[in-house]
């Protein structure tokens, strides 16, 4: 098999000016890479959005690092469907990535029995509507998430008392959720439906973000049966199985996990922490394309 594995410019070694957080998509293609190869196949990366590629020459295509594709969703989503029409399949299919590429997913998941953080959805909210948020979600502090991002991208954290202005974005607001910086946030990686591995990921001290760019890190766990089990439960609420997820929670007031995020089009996968993903993705993508 040939495969394409799809990739932002901004993480390719050719950019100056690669993305700091690029290595995470070299460990990641080694990663993939690795148990293709060894099975005399081939794993192509492939800039998403160039206009002289021939997508017929793949067997199939895994979406990678495209981590840009939020500022351009509509011709990202155009370019997976075209790819789909010539018969090539992608992973995940472009009608989850659709659906998954606007956060108002998590209100049918939430619809569905999914425990997810209480969200106030507003298109471009005002700073009057952001005033008001803090009332109606009982919270001194609000996170402000844009519908379609990634990586933190235009997210910002508003105490009461700062001055406010309006956001520019359809937006989700959300009460803070000191389990952030307490404890951290879970991240279940699941292919084909089953545990590869878990990890919990911290923010740097004085801050709230976990990604790697903002100095954030991680380090794997053995997740509770309660947990795991939450985690599973994320992905039964799905009409299909996705090839690849990361289920991303935090801890509640509770005690149990609510879904933060449902990462189905470009999660980093963590790699580093597990000796067996390339194996597992490898043999469940034989399995789906064969």
């Amino acid at each position: 098999m040939k495969i394409a594995y799809l990739s932002a410019y901004s993480v390719l070694p050719e950019n100056p000016n690669r993305r700091s957080d690029a290595f995470e998509h070299d460990l990641q293609f080694a990663c993939l890479s690795e148990p293709l190869v060894a099975a005399g196949h081939e794993l192509v990366v492939v800039q998403w959005d160039r206009d002289d590629v021939d997508w017929a020459q793949f067997d199939a295509t895994l979406i990678g690092a495209t981590w840009d594709y939020t500022d351009k969703s509509e011709a990202f989503l155009a370019r997976l469907e075209e790819i789909e029409a010539l018969g090539v399949p992608i992973f995940n299919p472009s009608s989850l990535v659709r659906w998954n590429s606007r956060k108002t997913y998590l209100r049918e998941l939430e619809d569905k029995g999914i425990a997810c953080i209480p969200t106030i959805w507003a298109d471009c909210p005002t700073a009057d509507e952001l005033k008001t948020a803090f009332d109606a979600l009982k919270t001194e502090q609000i996170v402000v998430k844009r519908q379609v991002g990634a990586g933190a991208g235009g997210q910002i954290l508003i105490n009461r008392d700062n001055s406010l202005s309006d956001y520019a974005h359809p937006a989700m607001i959300q009460p803070f959720m000191p389990s952030i910086q307490e404890e951290g946030e879970y991240s279940f990686i699941m292919i084909d439906g089953e545990l590869s591995h878990a990890l919990i990921k911290r923010a740097k001290s004085g801050d709230y973000r976990i990604q790697s760019a903002y100095g954030g890190y991680e380090e794997p766990i053995v997740p509770s049966a309660d947990d795991l089990a939450a985690a599973k439960s994320v992905l039964a609420a799905l009409d299909e199985t996705p090839l690849y997820a990361r289920v991303d929670m935090i801890r509640g007031n509770n005690g149990h996990l609510l879904l933060m995020e449902l990462e189905l089009i470009e999660p980093y996968l963590y790699p580093e922490q597990s000796d067996e993903l390339g194996v597992l993705l490898f043999r469940a993508l034989c399995k789906r394309v064969r």
